[in-house]
């Protein structure tokens, strides 16, 4: 069973940051969007999230909180090296919070401002962790090459949250909004497929170790369906939205009532994947070729008292975002504070 404990937490961790990256990600989508808008339609684009949007936050609490109680050596070296990314990313969360709030109660004059910062902490938060993304797949390695790449992943996963967010706006709004969505929706596809591309490169040059796990035989047969798979929903995507984009200048409101919800999913899939590669090139390592599960995890018994806790928690979590999704679901309506 100690063996299995640091497994344990490192997939618990994995869950809950794969959750918090596409629930959040296409609320932050949202935000980044917003400035796009017309000013009428921001109050509809905001009633979209509002229901779901603090409550997705919880799974990054979850996941580095687990990161802290379950693996403290890995939370030292990862927040260490992200410091700066990590406080820029809690300053535009903050910022969001903050101006979701009180651009129900400013008046008409004040309510452009607080558009303004919600979009300011979306962006902020979204560039943040493609930063921190980027580096924390180079091992964090202090070079010109590394910082390079990180600022490249910085808006290209800007990007992924845009098409999530875009995605998220066609399922759940109608009309002239919608079919900006689909629009917004093409243009952020290129951008997210070269952070696609980039990652998927980028991994096996710096390590050989995660070469070898993906190029030897019959290992590189066996993963061949990840990228082909996530090319292939780069595609469907690109030809839902362009169905899409048609079906609503042609007035057939039977199309995309039928097909509004294929390019979130796709998205979805496409994170998915990623996610699912990235994990198995960086496993059982927390930090690259530098520090493992067991070698960073906590003493067994603290662990075990933990799992119980987790135990309880977890549920709960999962229960209201369910029963949220489940009530919240269907056609938003614009927001009304009389």
């Amino acid at each position: 069973m100690n063996e299995w404990l640091p497994l344990i937490f490192m997939a618990l961790m994995a869950l809950a940051m794969l959750a918090y990256v596409i629930l959040d990600g296409y609320d932050l989508g949202v935000g980044v969007l917003l400035r796009r808008a017309e000013p009428a339609e921001k109050d509809w684009m905001i009633a979209s999230i509002g229901p779901f949007w603090d409550a997705n936050e919880t799974w990054l609490v979850l996941g580095v909180g687990l990161l802290l109680v379950a693996f403290p050596k890995a939370h030292g070296i990862i927040l260490g090296a992200l410091y700066l990314p990590v406080a820029l990313m809690l300053i535009g969360l903050m910022l969001r919070g903050v101006a979701f709030e009180l651009r129900a109660k400013a008046g008409v004059a004040q309510k452009p401002l607080w558009d303004r910062v919600f979009y300011a902490g979306s962006l902020l938060a979204a560039l943040a962790q493609g930063y921190m993304l980027g580096h924390y797949i180079v091992g964090f390695e202090q070079s010109w090459a590394g910082y390079a790449f990180a600022l490249l992943i910085a808006p290209c996963l800007t990007a992924g949250y845009a098409l999530l967010g875009a995605g998220w706006l066609i399922m759940k709004t109608e009309g002239a909004l919608q079919r900006r969505a689909i629009r917004w929706a093409q243009a952020s596809l290129g951008l997210t497929a070269l952070g696609v591309a980039a990652v998927s490169i980028a991994t096996p040059l710096v390590s050989e170790r995660i070469q070898a796990k993906w190029f030897a035989l019959p290992e590189f047969i066996a993963l061949l369906p990840i990228p082909l798979i996530t090319a292939a929903l780069f595609g469907l995507a690109y030809v839902f939205l362009r169905r899409l984009g048609q079906d609503i200048d042609g007035g057939h409101s039977r199309g995309l009532a039928r097909w509004a919800w294929a390019p979130f999913a796709c998205t979805v899939g496409i994170f998915l994947l990623a996610f699912c590669g990235l994990a198995y090139s960086l496993y059982p390592y927390l930090v690259v070729d530098r520090l493992s599960a067991h070698e960073a995890a906590s003493a067994p018994e603290s662990l075990l008292v933990i799992l119980i806790g987790t135990a309880i928690t977890l549920p709960v979590i999962l229960g209201y975002t369910v029963y949220a999704y489940r009530v919240f679901w269907g056609k938003a309506r614009a927001l009304d504070y009389g």
